[in-house]
């Protein structure tokens, strides 16, 4: 049976942690799936870490920072100061950056006083700086020429937006001397990364050791404006129109950035258990090369996220005995998935 993609997803997300980069110089990495832009969003995001500045940054919290908490924050002053006097102009009411601020208060994360009438804030710790790289991958195990076609326009965006300093394609290796994805017209600036599949293993696992380059990408410029494309030409023969675009600053791009690590840091690759249903009796976890697969035994596979829900037919929830049991299973076996799952992210996340 074919391995779909999101478990092939999965594996890539588990690779990167475990051996970023490829060229086998270690560096401290923070992976997490399903993240991006409100127009992209990528597969698999690669964060790469600055391991000191990233210790500095637990001290706010496992709760990401949203652009809200991060103006807040990464602008507070030593010194007690009204926050209108000292904070940017947020571009929007100051009524809603109060409400923020009310919030920072909240999570411990900010000093607030009043003084009379007015609000006060003072930095508790300064934001470090501790994000290095990012790393789009956009995962396509059958890259045929079709799915080359379709992907092409999105890595072209990806690479003119110049929003992740490395885009990266991951596909299944064919065996073939030379690997059909760089017969296709994927951008050159994209990296292509081949996995190699065990066929004789269920559902086409792959060994995280047989994971070759088959083409090394361009460095992205981040730090210059980068070009979003809106709109262009199909391309037929008698299409003269002009394509559409629109140029975003660098400063924007370093928000975006900085936005998108802040929700990596939150939720990790290992969160996909909340768009899922664990507490279906069918549902299991497999162990497969020191990671754990979601698997159903109802239907014999390695589901997708779009399969395992309420409405599916052979969806059964959890007896109410299971759910009433103690030790090892406190509250049902749906729990103690979430809990395994959550203390892996834990362990595996920079030092």
């Amino acid at each position: 049976m074919a391995e779909p993609e999101f478990t092939f997803e999965l594996r890539i997300c588990r690779w990167a942690e475990r051996c970023w980069p490829p060229e086998g110089r270690e560096r401290p990495v923070l992976v997490a799936r399903q993240l991006g832009t409100k127009r992209r969003r990528w597969d698999t995001v690669v964060v790469e870490v600055d391991a000191d500045a990233f210790a500095r940054r637990a001290q706010f919290g496992r709760k990401r920072l949203d652009g809200n908490l991060l103006h807040v924050v990464r602008n507070a002053p030593n010194e007690w100061a009204w926050y209108q006097d000292i904070l940017p102009d947020p571009g929007y009411p100051w009524r809603y950056v109060r409400e923020t601020i009310h919030k920072a208060d909240d999570r411990g994360i900010l000093d607030v006083r009043k003084r009379g009438r007015k609000l006060e804030i003072k930095r508790r710790w300064e934001y470090p700086d501790w994000i290095r790289r990012i790393v789009a991958i956009e995962n396509k195990p059958d890259l045929d020429a079709s799915a080359a076609r379709n992907l092409r326009p999105q890595i072209e965006r990806d690479v003119a937006l110049a929003l992740a300093d490395e885009v990266w394609v991951a596909t299944r290796a064919t065996g073939d001397r030379v690997e059909p994805a760089l017969l296709e017209s994927l951008p050159v600036e994209a990296g292509i990364l081949t996995v190699s599949g065990n066929e004789n293993a269920d559902y086409g696992g792959f060994d995280e050791h047989q994971t070759n380059v088959a083409w090394f990408p361009q460095r992205l410029n981040v730090d210059v404006p980068g070009t979003r494309i809106l709109e262009r030409p199909s391309g037929g023969k008698y299409d003269q129109s002009a394509a559409r675009f629109e140029y975003v600053e660098p400063g924007r791009k370093r928000q975006k950035r900085l936005e998108i690590a802040e929700r990596a840091y939150e939720r990790g690759w290992r969160s996909y258990t909340r768009t899922m249903r664990p507490d279906c009796r069918y549902f299991e976890l497999r162990h497969e090369n020191r990671m754990m697969l979601p698997h159903c035994s109802a239907k014999s596979c390695s589901q997708t996220a779009s399969q395992c829900s309420g409405r599916c037919s052979a969806f059964e929830p959890e007896p109410p005995a299971w759910r009433q049991k103690v030790w090892p299973v406190e509250g049902g076996p749906g729990k103690a998935i979430r809990r395994l799952l959550k203390s892996r992210q834990e362990r595996f996340r920079p030092e």
